[in-house]
């Protein structure tokens, strides 16, 4: 089965146009981690999307909305959607290992977008939003590999624009974008963007998700 190539009209409903008068206070503590717990990094466009998709997967624990990728220290959102600090929006993604798998993760991750697209999904552009996955381990290295290999042999893809490198450093973002699909539902963005392509993700996924 070729991608879908999703195809949105310009709304100006790009995600870095959003404002946001809330104060932009980092996370001073990340989720605590649980037993048997891994994390795992993956950017796919928009977090504010990314990050509901993982949420709904059984076994993920919890997800943090962050930038990775990039040289610009402390980066905020408004100089990541610049472009200009190589960061890309980034989730990580803490799951027990006893109830998921890497490998369900990484089809989470090439089910849940386009990753055919250089620098872009749906109707936002730039390097901040490209296709990546940052690994933590050798081991992690090799399967992110085969399993891109095997989706380019299967055809699945023509071809596979997703970076596979190695995590420097993961810099939280700012309070306001943690959860952001589910407390904000009524935002443009989340209507018409985000809520569509966790449809599209669930029906995909059933049988994998929390309460299925």
């Amino acid at each position: 089965m070729k991608a879908l190539l999703f195809l949105f009209p310009l709304l100006s409903l790009l995600a870095c146009a959003q404002t946001n008068s809330e104060k932009s206070t980092k996370i001073e503590s990340s989720l605590k981690s649980p037993e048997n717990a891994d994390t795992a990094y993956f950017a796919a466009g928009c977090f504010w999307c990314v990050e509901a998709i993982f949420e709904s997967i059984e076994g993920v624990e919890g997800v943090v909305s962050g930038y990775t990728g990039g040289f610009t220290k402390n980066p905020t959102y408004e100089s990541v959607c610049t472009g200009r600090t190589g960061h890309a929006e980034t989730v990580m993604v803490i799951y027990n290992n006893t109830k998921v798998v890497y490998d369900t993760l990484l089809s989470a991750f090439f089910n849940s977008h386009d990753p055919s697209t250089l620098n872009s999904q749906g109707p936002d552009f730039g390097t901040q939003y490209r296709s990546a996955i940052y690994y933590t381990t050798p081991l992690e290295k090799q399967r992110a590999d085969l399993f891109v290999d095997s989706l380019l042999k299967r055809k699945i893809f023509d071809k596979i624009t997703t970076e596979i490198k190695p995590l420097n450093i993961f810099w939280e973002a700012e309070i306001y974008h943690q959860n952001y699909e589910k407390n904000n539902p009524d935002n443009p963005y989340i209507e018409r963007i985000s809520v569509p392509r966790f449809n599209r993700f669930k029906e995909k996924f059933k049988g994998t998700l929390k309460g299925d």
